[in-house]
């Protein structure tokens, strides 16, 4: 049986990660969105995955690396579905549960210690509760966390197919 690559399939999850960054870069200089620290991070992951996809696509591995990429953009994706989970869950509190607004990123980076800065990176605030886009109904979070589940299931079934002996 001959062996299928799945440069293409990298390739295409690579150019998908891509598009979405190009679409946030969008909604925040065309559209004026300001992204908040829970949307950097997750554009940190989408660009993570991004390199992960592109590389795997340019290096056309064999089944050991094509389920090497594969597990790291998984991890990557799930990362990224953490952290989009967490804001649709902010997003989902009451009024009176949502935490306090805090500074921009770029204000923490300058003046408050690493550990502080990640912390709220991670954990988010009270900005990053605000919907101030949806499209059928979904947040911007709520799309994020779509397509990282979904990223993940591609890197998934990429992953089985190279393990299963169909794919190089």
């Amino acid at each position: 049986m001959r062996r299928v690559s799945s440069r293409p399939l990298f390739g295409i999850a690579a150019a998908v990660c891509a598009a979405l960054l190009g679409y946030a870069y969008y909604l925040e200089h065309v559209v004026g969105l300001e992204p908040c620290p829970l949307c950097l991070v997750q554009r940190g992951f989408f660009y993570a995955l991004t390199a992960v996809f592109a590389l795997a696509a340019l290096h056309g591995p064999a089944r050991g690396g094509t389920l090497a990429y594969a597990t790291l953009a998984g991890i990557f994706a799930l990362g990224g579905a953490g952290v989009a989970g967490r804001q649709v869950w902010l997003q989902h509190l009451p009024p009176d549960k949502v935490p306090a607004c805090g500074p921009d990123l770029y204000f923490m980076m300058e003046h408050f210690p690493l550990a502080h800065t990640l912390r709220t990176l991670f954990t988010g605030t009270g900005e990053c509760a605000v919907v101030d886009w949806t499209f059928l109904r979904l947040s911007i979070a709520e799309w994020s966390l779509a397509w990282f589940a979904a990223l993940l299931a591609f890197a998934v079934a990429i992953a089985w197919r190279g393990n299963s002996g169909s794919g190089s």
